[in-house]
């Protein structure tokens, strides 16, 4: 049984303005904890030279700057051009940060820059001009034949940052030096988050929920999907977020069966569904939801019925949620929800049905994976597909993990043109053919954001609706309109200073209401 939240929406907003916490919060990660962290990456590499080199400013129109997402881990320091060496001998080991210098003649048009004194402040390392790193590290390799390299890699494993020329400029200048990876190191630690990175992304979480709530305001027949993302990404920034955790995803009609679509240029029609898959990133750690709305106010009787086996699939889930939970099993429970659900309503044979989906081979695929081709979820962190420590031996969840949940179905208009015209399909192209004109450019995706703590799993993303009746009001604007407490924007002050400095934590976001269980 799906489980509902039996409040309305206007309910729920009243709830979560008193459950702002007065307890503080962290919302900053501290100088010993940046410390910490390179205390263990030392302990796991052998003898030899270590190096991360963090991202370079780019050249085009003076964009925003953000740093690597490794070397920001290792480091917490955010200026481009740096780089971070360690040297290790037996048990000897020695860090050096390497930055840009001070220059007023450049400063007066990108900003003042930390220099070597200030940078050696903030992160408690010993910090040198950037002009010395090159002669430093040929220093040290020609006393050892050991190099370990934090690659900055692309989601795909391209490398960026030129770092692939780096390093085969290394290789030229010392042919016999050994060059291993530490990045699968990194990421593992990576994929265990401090309570101060688990608060960073509950923040991330609630404010991007904040702005699906807004929104939501934004909807209607006739307008464009472009305003609905100026709406998304506005409430980001004014409540002190970095930028978009990803390109935002806003698909109306056929656009909502597309999984990365993001060109935002279409204009939204009367009885479509509008999918937004939209966060934001709030001190460099990442949200990810997606909520899939009503463009008219009200779902159709197969928009609804799509919706609500999405709905149950994600519910089922949480139902099993817990520390020691194999992620595998999660998505199987999903994939087993949403089989059974498309059956009843018609568009596949049975829960196990499959078609010829290769005429040559007469290959068999699943009649689910035509509308179900994702897995259920990913870690969030640094970037929206972090690390998460259930991708490693023993699979499972832990305290530290920070994860989604994401089931969705995608009914596209071409599916005949994907399913083979083969005698084995007949039956089945046949079904699809008779029902294909109710549920075409019905996409429908439900993804909720989660944390494991000593106490258990926590929902963060609560604060924008997803039970379809609640949609549909919040889409309808006949609710109360729910506002972010006041002066939200005083998170970012803690952000702002060094580590060094910190401050007192400011209020926590809301807590959601736990998870229902068996």
């Amino acid at each position: 049984m799906t489980f509902v939240v039996q409040r309305s929406s206007q309910l729920r907003a009243t709830l979560l303005l008193l459950l702002v916490a007065a307890s503080p919060a962290t919302a900053q990660v501290t100088l010993a904890e940046y410390q910490q962290r390179r205390a263990a990456l030392a302990s796991q590499l052998p003898e030899g030279v270590f190096v991360a080199r963090g991202g370079e400013e780019p050249v085009e129109d003076y964009r925003s700057f953000f740093q690597s997402p490794g070397f920001f881990y290792l480091t917490g320091y955010r200026e481009p051009g740096a780089a971070l060496l360690m040297h290790k001998q037996g048990t000897a080991v020695q860090w050096f940060l390497f930055v840009q210098e001070r220059n007023p003649s450049v400063e007066v048009w990108s900003g003042r820059r930390y220099g070597p004194e200030r940078a050696g402040r903030a992160t408690g390392l010993s910090a040198l001009p950037a002009s010395r790193f090159r002669p430093t590290l040929d220093s040290l390799l020609r006393t050892t034949s050991r190099l370990t390299a934090l690659v900055d890699l692309a989601e795909g494993g391209d490398t960026l940052n030129r770092d692939d020329r780096f390093l085969e400029e290394l290789r030229r200048d010392f042919p016999n030096l050994e060059i291993a990876g530490a990045n699968a190191i990194v990421d593992r630690m990576r994929g265990t988050k401090s309570a101060a990175e688990l608060d960073l992304i509950s923040r991330a979480a609630y404010i991007s929920a904040l702005a699906h709530r807004e929104a939501a305001r934004a909807i209607r027949p006739g307008a464009s999907e472009f305003e609905v993302q100026a709406a998304l990404e506005a409430t980001f920034r004014r409540h002190g977020a970095d930028r978009p955790a990803y390109a935002s995803i806003v698909g109306s009609g056929p656009n909502s069966t597309v999984l990365h679509y993001n060109r935002n240029d279409c204009f939204m029609e009367s009885g479509e569904l509008l999918l937004i898959d939209a966060a934001a990133s709030y001190g460099g750690y990442a949200a990810d939801i997606t909520r899939t709305f009503p463009v008219s106010g009200r779902f159709s009787p197969e928009q609804r019925a799509i919706y609500e086996v999405v709905r149950a699939a994600q519910a089922r889930v949480e139902r099993l949620l817990r520390p020691g939970t194999p992620f595998r099993a999660l998505n199987d429970t999903a994939r087993a929800v949403l089989a059974e659900g498309l059956a009843r309503i018609g568009l596949i044979d049975s829960a196990s049905a499959t078609y010829e989906c290769s005429t040559g081979r007469q290959r068999q695929c699943s009649q689910l994976s035509l509308f179900y081709m994702h897995g259920l979820g990913h870690g969030i962190g640094l970037v929206v597909h972090d690390p998460e420590q259930a991708y490693y031996p023993p699979g499972t969840l832990g305290p530290g993990s920070a994860f989604t949940i994401e089931p969705g179905l995608y009914v596209r208009d071409n599916l005949l043109d994907i399913v083979p015209d083969t005698p084995a399909n007949a039956s089945f192209r046949a079904r699809l053919a008779r029902l294909l004109p109710r549920y075409a450019n019905i996409g429908v995706r439900i993804e909720d954001d989660y944390i494991v703590t000593n106490e258990g799993v926590r929902w963060i993303s609560c604060a924008v609706p997803r039970e379809p009746d609640e949609v549909e009001v919040l889409v309808r604007g006949d609710n109360a309109r729910s506002s972010a407490p006041e002066r939200l924007a005083d998170w970012y002050k803690t952000l702002i200073v060094e580590p060094s400095e910190a401050r007192p934590g400011t209020p926590a976001p809301p807590r959601c209401p736990p998870l229902p269980r068996n």
